[in-house]
């Protein structure tokens, strides 16, 4: 399909470091940095907010993955619940409510990976 971008979400709601470093960002970066996808967006979701504001290996991560050129969001809703929306923000993460982002996502046909 010629002029057709391929674009994957990638959901993360699981805040376990292994899956962190093993999958979220270990695919996303790398299908940015490979072109296996023309365009990745990373959507933060619950707790992963709090790790990320936490812990400077997953902000160095967010920093890895925006660099290669990641789109990185999160659920402003989750983040306001965490008190941490200010913190996300601070690390260039796009701060908004998803939830009609992702309805209207999933209501595309576009490929989503939830992790």
């Amino acid at each position: 399909m010629a002029g057709t971008a391929s674009k994957l979400l990638i959901l993360w709601t699981n805040a376990q470091k292994e899956t962190v470093h093993n999958m979220v960002f270990m695919y996303s970066v790398n299908a940015r940095l490979y072109g296996w996808w023309d365009e990745v967006t990373l959507l933060i979701w619950g707790e992963p907010a709090r790790l990320t504001v936490e812990d400077a290996e997953v902000q160095a991560d967010i920093a890895r993955a925006r660099e290669v050129g990641v789109r990185v969001i999160a659920c402003k809703a989750c983040a306001q619940n965490l008190g941490v929306v200010e913190q996300l923000e601070g690390l260039g993460v796009e701060v908004f409510y998803t939830g009609v982002f992702l309805t209207e996502w999933l209501k595309s046909g576009e490929k989503m990976l939830s992790i």
